[in-house]
């Protein structure tokens, strides 16, 4: 298929409206997940192992739509580039400080949940504070562990992508794909999961079990949840590339760095 290197107007607005959803997608399923995080955390499944017993692995509810994030920046990265595709990790980071700053602000402002005599909230029969104050304290954990992860995995699976696509001339789009996804993850698992421990202290840890064995555990849960997701969106990726490509007529081995894609800018 011929691509189109000079696009007129109506192709310039069809390929910026596929950019917007695609960002879209990422910084609202990064907005959710941060919010959801690690409120809940979801049993996968359990293995006895001997001289140690039950081994529980288990996700915190915010990962089960994370893979969907490095799909979208996957897609940005190999239509528009690794500017385009920076930048909108940038803007997420800029979309976590903002959460983090109306959660704060909506925290010190006054309400009417009944204060003590201290001048501390007072918490419920269970020990809990109003249901504001517990997604506060939750999600400002894991807003702290995801922005340090979120811009080391990011950055790594962009850099990742395009180490890979230049190293096969543009070849081998599942090795790229799977390869950066499945690094910048491991990088991901690992920080969410030590930071959400050590700054946090929002897992479920049990104190008569060695820290290090259990923490392996809630790593190894993560990607292994997160490889077999990545995996699953080869074929989602592929078929977004091969209609996508046609549709907005880019040659997804071409450079498009400089924003090479909307030189030609329409005026209306």
């Amino acid at each position: 298929m011929k691509f189109n290197d000079d696009p007129g107007p109506e192709l310039i607005k069809r390929r910026e409206r596929v950019f917007l959803i695609l960002a879209g997608l990422f910084l609202g399923t990064l907005a959710m997940l941060n919010i959801l995080g690690i409120s809940r955390f979801i049993k996968l499944f359990t293995m006895n192992f001997d001289g140690y017993g039950e081994v529980v692995f288990a996700v915190a509810v915010g990962v089960l739509p994370y893979p969907l994030t490095f799909l979208a920046t996957d897609l940005i990265s190999e239509l528009y580039g690794r500017t385009r595709a920076n930048f909108v990790v940038f803007v997420g980071l800029i979309l976590n400080l903002w959460v983090i700053f109306i959660l704060w602000l909506g925290g010190i402002m006054p309400g009417f949940e009944e204060i003590s005599a201290s001048g501390e909230l007072v918490r419920d029969a269970a020990g809990r504070l109003p249901v504001f104050f517990e997604v506060r304290a939750l999600t400002f954990g894991a807003v702290a562990a995801s922005m340090i992860a979120y811009l080391a995995a990011q950055f790594v699976d962009v850099y990742m992508f395009h180490f890979w696509k230049n190293l096969t001339k543009g070849k081998h789009l599942w090795l790229r794909n799977n390869g950066s996804t499945l690094v910048s993850q491991l990088v991901d698992t690992t920080a969410v999961i030590l930071i959400t421990h050590y700054y946090a202290h929002a897992l479920p840890i049990h104190d008569n079990k060695p820290i290090f064995d259990q923490l392996m555990i809630f790593i190894l849960s993560g990607y292994t949840f997160k490889l077999l997701a990545a995996l699953v969106d080869t074929g989602p990726f592929y078929l977004s590339v091969h209609y996508l490509s046609r549709y907005l007529q880019i040659d997804p081995q071409a450079d498009h760095e400089g924003d090479k894609l909307s030189k030609h800018r329409s005026h209306e």
